[in-house]
């Protein structure tokens, strides 16, 4: 393999079925958990092989995300749902795809203004990537919504809500713990022994329109409050302060 062969910037990106990018979700993210509600699937090729995978589609919480910036339509933002790279693939490569991603989506999605990621404190890291690749800091908060469950699964709170309908069925994780009726998802959890991880849950923005950022509703944070919030965390490490 030669020097270039080894640069990120010989990365390719382009869209791909939703059934290979959960394939590669499922092998490479460390939760081993897909989105089904993504409807937007980038692959990322290098030397002509799938390395990696990112996923777009609607928020788990769409009438409050779509809060965070005035006079945005239903269908004018994207969260990132997952982001899957194998690690064969050279440094910076996940900024790097991000980048051509923001590009395609400007362009064959001109309606998306705008994006937002969250980043677990809770089991993988700070959103170190979301940095690197220009992602605004916009909020720091402890972890409510990821749970440990008695039989060792993670899951988030908002599925166990009774009204949450994208979770229904006798495939769902409702169905898999038993959730019926109108208990709270809180009070369900409590119930079976769950526990709620420790750690943080971090949000982040992209503007893919200018004027996006200027209709930003929550501030822009710098990124040092992420250690002053002892939210800093690497590869499900948590930082020590010295």
């Amino acid at each position: 393999m030669n020097g270039n062969d080894m640069s990120a910037k010989n990365l390719h990106v382009q869209p791909i079925d939703a059934s290979s990018a959960r394939a590669f979700v499922r092998r490479w993210h460390y939760s081993g958990r897909v989105d089904t509600r993504s409807a937007l699937h980038l692959g990322v090729f290098w030397n002509g092989r799938l390395e990696g995978a990112m996923q777009f589609g609607a928020s788990i919480d769409k009438s409050k995300a779509i809060r965070l910036v005035r006079d945005t339509h239903w269908n004018g933002f994207f969260e990132l749902h997952r982001m899957a790279f194998s690690d064969r693939l050279p440094r910076n490569s996940e900024s790097r795809a991000l980048s051509v991603a923001f590009r395609l989506i400007r362009k064959h999605a001109p309606h998306i203004g705008w994006l937002l990621s969250y980043a677990d404190g809770t089991q993988c890291g700070d959103g170190t990537i979301y940095r690197a690749a220009g992602f605004k800091l916009i909020g720091i908060k402890k972890n409510t919504s990821m749970w440990l469950m008695p039989d060792g699964q993670v899951c988030a709170k908002i599925v166990f809500e009774p009204g949450f309908s994208p979770n229904a069925g006798e495939n769902s994780i409702k169905a898999r713990y038993g959730k019926t009726g109108s208990e709270t998802s809180a009070a369900f959890l409590k119930r079976i022994g769950a526990q709620p991880l420790d750690g943080f849950q971090i949000r982040y923005f992209y503007p893919l329109h200018s004027d996006a950022l200027d209709r930003l509703t929550v501030p822009v944070l710098p990124f040092s409050m992420i250690r002053e919030a002892g939210a800093a965390m690497y590869r499900g490490k948590r930082a020590v302060e010295a």
